[in-house]
């Protein structure tokens, strides 16, 4: 299954390692340097052009972390996994 984090943006649910509020998870000094040395890296991918309010976490096949910026927010997301995996409960 994919979840749709914006624009033209889907990412496997396998892959998902974490979704975050920006505004409440970056209140911690190790958060606001994790994502900082995520941009350093290149692994960062801004989805939107509107205001940030998610960063997901991802483990692509071969262990490499990406981190997705998006404006739809963390509760939202969260509602659309757990939505897609009702759905794939159903097809079983």
């Amino acid at each position: 299954m994919y979840l749709h984090l914006g624009q033209d943006t889907v990412i496997k649910m396998e892959e998902i390692i974490g979704i975050f509020d920006l505004e409440t998870s970056t209140i911690s000094k190790i958060t606001r340097k994790y994502l900082a040395d995520a941009e350093k890296a290149g692994r960062v991918v801004n989805v939107s052009m509107e205001m940030p309010k998610t960063f997901v976490i991802c483990s692509g096949k071969l262990g490499q972390i990406t981190v997705y910026i998006s404006q739809i927010s963390s509760s939202t997301l969260l509602k659309r996994t757990k939505y897609m995996e009702g759905i794939a409960l159903n097809d079983h």
